[in-house]
């Protein structure tokens, strides 16, 4: 399953078996014998690699939900064996997470060894959730609009960006793209729920909007799918920064469209943040307010 939803995030076999450290061969019969165990083809393989077929995009969906059931599981259990000064259970939306949680982390960390943080990676609107469910006791989301009966803190900033591969026609116009021509376009966009779309939809919901390309569950699997010419997305700055200065992809200008965006923290409970969950908030706007070097 791991190799599955790494062929979705990653665009192809090669890069899913590197990414989780299994020779090709193995991860190519490992793939031959799921296929055979559900009885369906989930790979569609040519000379150029191997990508999804719309079966194997389904239950990669599922795949994803079972993976992050099992790492629940061995968090708890994890928890359970062993004795903890203090725990933490973060939730935290795929963008942030991604490009953000592993500095913040990192840092929080060397200050706070005896604090043991269990991460779990959704979309913004499965970690309001789980916070009002009591699982998490803090997250961090990219989304628009909080839930009233949640608390929030600004932490980071973001913005929103439209990409297109180098040889796409709008990487020949003289001038910008209007909202209009943007919301027109069938584009590659993440799935419902997820903080860079409810962007998006919040940003051009004066305009009638093209039904989309194609709904990703990964600023990933639409970064590859981007890559590859199948069609413009509107995608987080952050997650496209490397193959933007590399050339790979181009960023398009969009007149009088504000795709800004805040990065919060969200809890529940006392409008007063403490404990660990108090000291993480804390240390991540002090990282965030730190001026970058070059």
């Amino acid at each position: 399953m791991e190799l599955l939803v790494g062929v979705d995030d990653h665009g192809s076999l090669s890069a899913a078996s590197r990414q989780a450290g299994i020779a090709q061969p193995n991860a190519t019969r490992t793939m031959k014998k799921l296929e055979r165990q559900l009885g369906m083809t989930l790979l569609e393989r040519s000379t150029a690699g191997s990508t999804l077929t719309a079966q194997g995009t389904v239950i990669a969906h599922w795949a994803r939900q079972v993976l992050d059931g099992t790492r629940h599981m061995l968090d708890v259990a994890e928890g359970l064996r062993t004795e903890r000064a203090a725990q933490l259970t973060v939730g935290a939306s795929m963008t942030v997470a991604e490009h953000l949680m592993p500095t913040w982390l990192g840092t929080f960390r060397t200050q706070f060894p005896d604090v043991t943080i269990h991460l779990h990676v959704h979309n913004s609107s499965v970690v309001f959730e789980r916070l009002h469910d009591g699982e998490y006791d803090l997250g961090f989301v990219e989304s628009p609009t909080v839930p009233t009966t949640l608390h929030s803190a600004r932490v980071a900033s973001d913005r929103l960006v439209v990409v297109v591969h180098p040889n796409h026609p709008w990487t020949r116009r003289r001038r910008p793209l209007t909202p209009g021509e943007l919301a027109a376009t069938r584009l590659l966009v993440r799935e419902p729920g997820s903080g860079t779309r409810n962007t998006l939809d919040l940003a051009l919901q004066e305009y009638t909007r093209a039904t989309p390309l194609l709904e990703l569950g990964s600023a990933a699997a639409i970064r590859t799918s981007v890559l590859a010419g199948v069609g413009p997305a509107v995608v987080s700055s952050l997650a496209v920064v490397s193959q933007v200065q590399a050339g790979e992809l181009r960023v398009i200008e969009v007149e009088g469209l504000a795709l800004d965006r805040v990065l919060r923290a969200v809890w529940r409970g006392s409008r007063q943040l403490d404990g660990p969950a108090g000291e993480l908030v804390r240390l991540v706007r002090r990282v965030q307010a730190a001026p970058t070097t070059s």
